[in-house]
């Protein structure tokens, strides 16, 4: 069970200004949707057949992903059976309805904000996904969003692959004020993954994140790496990492899936966040992993500003999408 199920109040509306942001973010997605839809039903009083077939192209083609759409236009074909003569002017509540369903059955959170457990200290959090899809940006506007609630953050940097990797996030730990543990390019990520926990246990941190290759090798090397670095972690503190947190880049679409895949193959993945969704069209994207892969969605990325990661609130998001 993640803990991130604990991490969270159960506030249902975010501020003003996150809900600006998350409009904004979602302008581009929600554009195309819609003038897609309008084109659908034109010259249409009622939802048919076609009217179905038209929505079930646009749902695939605004990258829902095939099983979800097919789950959705089941969900509305039951409700045009109920009432035979809806309106293609309810279509958009219907979805919206829907849509909002689909998420709940996922423990997806309504949450808004950042809270640790008293008894859990330090929370780690381990942070998987391919190089490019925003992973060492999140980490260092989550390690931002943590330190301005208080908490105190010590990173990893268990990404030894690449010495990219370490240097960009040294900038992030610099710019954001909170220690890096590190070692040098080609090192053990195991080693590097002991020694900051080591080192968060002796500076009493309430939140470890650690950073790790953002590679796709083959799925069994890439499974015996994250088992090592998991194992050496429960060395220094018991039952770690609490959560794994995979990093998907919303644009590329149906891309995401496929390296969802890839890392649920791999490793016990407990939450996802997508980012970059504010410049692109690919929103559902969201809606389609969410539902597919049965793992929380619980981050969104919807601008470069700090406080521009989100807490993923499914009601705030259906809303924005839908407005």
């Amino acid at each position: 069970m993640s803990f991130f199920k604990r991490l969270f109040t159960s506030e249902k509306k975010i501020s003003e200004e996150a809900k600006e942001t998350l409009d904004k973010g979602l302008e581009k997605s929600k554009t195309s949707f819609f003038s897609k839809l309008t084109k659908a039903v034109a010259g249409k009083s009622k939802v048919d057949d076609e009217v179905l077939d038209n929505l079930e192209e646009i749902l695939v083609s605004s990258d829902v992903g095939v099983e979800t759409t097919l789950k959705i236009i089941t969900r509305i074909e039951k409700r045009v059976a109920e009432d035979k003569y809806l309106g293609t002017d309810e279509l958009n509540q219907i979805l919206r309805d829907e849509i909002s369903g689909l998420l709940s059955e996922v423990d997806a959170g309504e949450a808004t904000e950042f809270v640790i457990p008293i008894n859990l200290k330090p929370y780690v959090l381990m942070i998987v996904g391919v190089n490019g899809v925003g992973k060492t940006t999140t980490i260092g506007k989550l390690a931002y969003q943590f330190k301005k609630k208080g908490y105190k953050v010590v990173l990893g940097a268990a990404d030894t692959f690449r010495a990219a990797a370490i240097d960009q996030l040294q900038v992030w730990a610099d710019r954001v004020g909170v220690p890096l543990v590190k070692q040098q390019m080609g090192s053990d990520p195991a080693s590097v993954a002991f020694d900051t926990l080591q080192s968060a246990v002796a500076q009493n941190a309430d939140v470890v994140i650690i950073d790790t290759a953002g590679r796709l090798h083959n799925k069994t090397n890439l499974m015996a790496e994250l088992t090592k670095v998991k194992r050496v972690m429960q060395k220094v503190v018991e039952n770690t990492p609490n959560d794994v947190l995979l990093v998907l880049d919303g644009s590329t679409g149906q891309n995401a899936f496929e390296q969802a895949k890839q890392f649920t193959a791999a490793t016990e993945v407990t939450c996802l966040a997508v980012t970059k969704l504010d410049g692109t069209a690919k929103g559902g994207v969201v809606i389609g992993i969410s539902d597919q892969f049965q793992i929380p969605v619980k981050y969104i990325g919807v601008g470069e500003g700090l406080e521009d990661l989100q807490v993923f609130n499914k009601y705030e998001f259906v809303d924005s999408f839908f407005k």
